[in-house]
C-alpha cells in the first residue's frame, strides 16, 4: 500500500467520525484510531501469512449429465425477453397479489412482466412485443444479471 493511498484513508476516517478503523491485506496490517476529535494514530505492522501445507488430492471425475433443452420448446422461433438492468426478478407486485403473468397468458405491448427491484427502487419491465408466454426462465425472487433472458414469448 502506499504512503498516498494511507494518508487517503487517514483523511476519510478523520472526517467519517468513526473511533477505529482496522484493514488487513495480504501484505499489510493497519489499524486507524482516533481520540476523541485529536489526530489519528496509525499503526501498521506487516501481517502474519500463515504457511499451509498444500496436499493434493485426486478425486473422480463424476459424469455431468446430459441436459438436453425441453424438446417441446424451439427457441429459434420465440423472442426472449431479456433484463435490462441487474437486480432481483419478482414474478408479482406483492407478496400478497397474484403473478403478472403466467405461461399461457397472452400480452400486448406494454403488458408490465415482472419487477426487478435495484438498489430498492422497483422497476416494471414491460414487453415490448405482442404474443403469448412460452416459458418463463427465471424463479421468483432470484437475482438476475443484465442482458439474462427472463422469458420466452411466441409473437405469432
Amino acid at each position: 500500500m502506499k504512503i498516498k493511498e494511507i494518508q487517503n484513508l487517514i483523511k476519510f476516517v478523520a472526517k467519517s467520525g468513526a473511533s477505529e478503523v482496522k484493514l488487513e491485506m495480504e501484505d499489510v496490517k493497519i489499524t486507524i484510531k482516533t481520540n476523541d476529535g485529536m489526530q489519528p494514530v496509525v499503526i501498521q505492522e506487516p501481517a502474519s501469512i500463515p504457511q499451509q501445507q498444500v496436499v493434493p488430492t485426486v478425486q473422480p471425475v463424476q459424469p455431468t449429465p446430459d441436459v438436453s433443452p425441453d424438446p417441446l420448446i424451439d427457441d429459434n422461433n420465440y423472442i426472449t425477453i431479456k433484463s435490462p438492468i441487474i437486480g432481483t426478478f419478482y414474478r408479482k407486485p406483492a407478496p400478497d397479489k397474484p403473478n403478472f403473468v403466467e405461461v399461457g397468458d397472452s400480452i400486448a405491448e406494454g403488458s408490465v412482466l415482472c419487477v426487478i427491484e435495484a438498489m430498492k427502487l422497483f422497476n416494471d419491465i414491460e414487453s415490448e412485443v405482442s404474443g403469448k408466454i412460452v416459458k418463463i426462465l427465471v424463479d421468483d425472487s432470484s437475482p438476475v444479471e443484465f442482458d439474462q433472458p427472463l422469458f420466452l414469448v411466441d409473437p405469432s
